[in-house]
């Protein structure tokens, strides 16, 4: 999340959200958007951070010396450290300050980059990412439930979206434009800005953003009892198997735009992908409420359809740059729809299933590389939109069955 959504992280007792003003007149509640935002540009960071190889990999290839299926491990090892790592290390800092806490990831998030952009050892490289994954994984347990505290009760939904916008941000525009800066300069570069970027932001914290208690007691989400919930099973398996398909395709597409003879313009592609990708965060946000069933269902069929043309586009730019546009419009607003789905399906139990989302989305994106490396090796990139169209066959067939829990044709409360 990663392009991935994040665990709650409930406040510990004896601290609250925000007061209103004045004995809780609405007119004075404001929200902290200068705490929010530096929030926000944290998880840019982390979700830029995971997919930035997906457009460096033939020259992180050449300048580490490994093949291409080699260098897109990059991104499966990142995931990894995050699996491993946003459960237990949640419940293990739940007592630790939690402006300390947030310092204490971006910090690693700083050194694991800075260590990746010196590196020409293949295998200190993935041990960098490892680290920069389990700093990722750190902050994503943190941040929903430190942006909840700054707000007032009334806007908490609205500080909760503020912080969370890095995530198409970066999937939008942040990975197009690592992907021109290392073209200009070197993918090294691209992994230096990011570090660049990481200091400014801990200058940011510590000015900026006001600092809370942690919990008391840490407490892990009750996973079994929350699977037993009807509708939370589908959601995660459609999130699991989701994922998996447009990671095969997304990490490795530099790889595949360079094998179709377009090269020269991976950025220009993820360019396309990433603005449609912001359309439809807009189409979801306005439209979710009521139609959560059916932007799924058609998030699904357009990246199924976007595939299908890239399983055959030969060598014609025109339908790349088109199917791009179909795939970045039915992606873009995914991560809403399913961390909303999993939120309502899950009901009492809403913590547990966004803590096996977390997860899950991370062994997909992790399983992702891991399999896009074999087909690569294997068959070679031409596999990879059928790969992905083979995927979605089931994953629309869950999304469609799970019409009364899961993702029913109308919300509850809507």
């Amino acid at each position: 999340m990663s392009t991935s959504p994040e665990i709650a992280d409930p406040p510990g007792p004896g601290t609250h959200a925000a007061p209103p003003a004045n004995g809780g007149g609405q007119e004075r509640e404001k929200l902290p958007l200068f705490a929010l935002l530096a929030l926000s540009t944290a998880v840019f960071i982390t979700s830029l951070t995971e997919t930035l190889p997906a457009g460096l990999l033939p020259a992180m290839s050449e300048g580490l010396n490994v093949r291409e299926s080699a260098a897109g491990q990059t991104v499966t090892i990142y995931a990894i450290g995050t699996v491993l790592t946003a459960i237990p290390l949640s419940a293990a800092t739940a007592g630790w300050r939690r402006k300390r806490l947030l310092l204490t990831s971006m910090t690693g998030f700083a050194v694991a980059n800075t260590v990746t952009a010196l590196s020409s050892v293949y295998g200190l490289t993935m041990v960098a990412r490892f680290v920069a994954g389990v700093a990722a994984g750190l902050a994503w347990a943190l941040l929903v439930g430190y942006a909840r505290r700054m707000a007032p009760v009334r806007l908490q939904g609205r500080a909760i979206a503020i912080a969370m916008a890095g995530i198409p941000v970066a999937l939008s525009l942040g990975v197009p434009a690592g992907t021109f800066l290392g073209s200009m300069l070197g993918w090294r570069a691209a992994f230096l800005s990011m570090t660049a970027l990481t200091v400014a932001l801990l200058l940011w914290i510590v000015m900026g953003v006001p600092d809370y208690p942690g919990q008391a007691r840490g407490e892990r989400p009750k996973m079994l009892g929350a699977l037993r919930v009807p509708g939370v099973s589908p959601v995660l398996f459609v999130v699991l198997v989701f994922v998996l398909a447009h990671t095969i395709l997304y990490a490795y597409i530099a790889t595949f735009v360079d094998d179709l003879g377009m090269g020269d313009d991976t950025d220009l592609v993820l360019l396309v992908f990433g603005g449609a990708s912001l359309v439809s965060i807009w189409i979801v946000g306005a439209q979710i409420h009521n139609r959560l069933r059916s932007l799924t269902v058609a998030s699904v069929l357009l990246v199924a359809v976007a595939a299908a043309l890239l399983a055959v586009v030969a060598d014609n730019a025109a339908l790349v740059y088109l199917a791009s546009a179909l795939w970045g419009l039915g992606w873009g607003g995914v991560p809403t729809l399913l961390q909303t789905a999993a939120g309502d399906a899950g009901g009492k139990a809403a913590d547990a299933a966004q803590a096996m989302l977390v997860t899950l989305w991370n062994v997909a994106m992790a399983g992702g590389g891991i399999v896009g490396g074999v087909l690569l090796d294997v068959i070679g990139s031409e596999s990879f939109p059928w790969a992905v169209m083979l995927l979605l066959a089931p994953v629309l067939a869950v999304v469609l069955m799970a019409h009364r829990h899961g993702f029913p044709a109308r919300r509850p409360g809507a």
